[in-house]
């Protein structure tokens, strides 16, 4: 084995040791993982279907906004705003 194939094995296995499943950084290392299968089933349970667009980053801020302001979440936001949209 070269020199140099020794070193990209070893920056390989650096970086593989980095980049670990479960591997946690900042707040994020204290915090609990949260259970996604048990999440989907609840969101299941309430008939809610995930459903992904992609937005013009300004609308997407003014969208965020004004979940804050109204104090609900984001999702709860944007169906309102999509059922009175298509209620013409």
């Amino acid at each position: 084995m070269k020199k140099t194939d020794l070193a990209k094995s070893d920056a390989k296995k650096l970086m593989n040791q980095m980049g670990a499943k479960g591997a946690a950084f900042g707040a994020t290392a204290g915090a609990p993982a949260p259970d996604r299968r048990q999440q989907r089933e609840r969101d299941r349970a309430l008939g809610l279907v995930p459903f992904a667009v992609k937005l013009n980053g300004d609308l997407a801020k003014q969208l965020q906004a004004l979940s804050k302001e109204r104090g609900v979440d984001l999702s709860e936001l944007v169906a309102e705003l999509l059922q009175k949209g298509l209620s013409v």
